[in-house]
């Protein structure tokens, strides 16, 4: 079974999350409004490298 895991950061009421699973050599990515609905899988080094580029500010969002 697929243990999905959102932020910590998230809170309890809601809002606009994402929840991420560790899947076989990648990570699924899913709406947390909408646990049926498809996912997306990315691998591991292209999440951190996402990750790093949001957290240094290099992506306008």
């Amino acid at each position: 079974m697929t243990r999905w895991r959102k932020s910590s950061y998230s809170g309890g009421e809601g809002g606009q999350c994402v929840e991420l699973a560790s899947l076989d050599g990648s990570v699924g990515i899913r709406d947390s409004k909408n646990p049926p609905s498809p996912h997306i899988t990315i691998g591991r080094e292209a999440l951190a490298s996402l990750l790093g580029q949001i957290k240094s500010g290099h992506l306008n969002l």
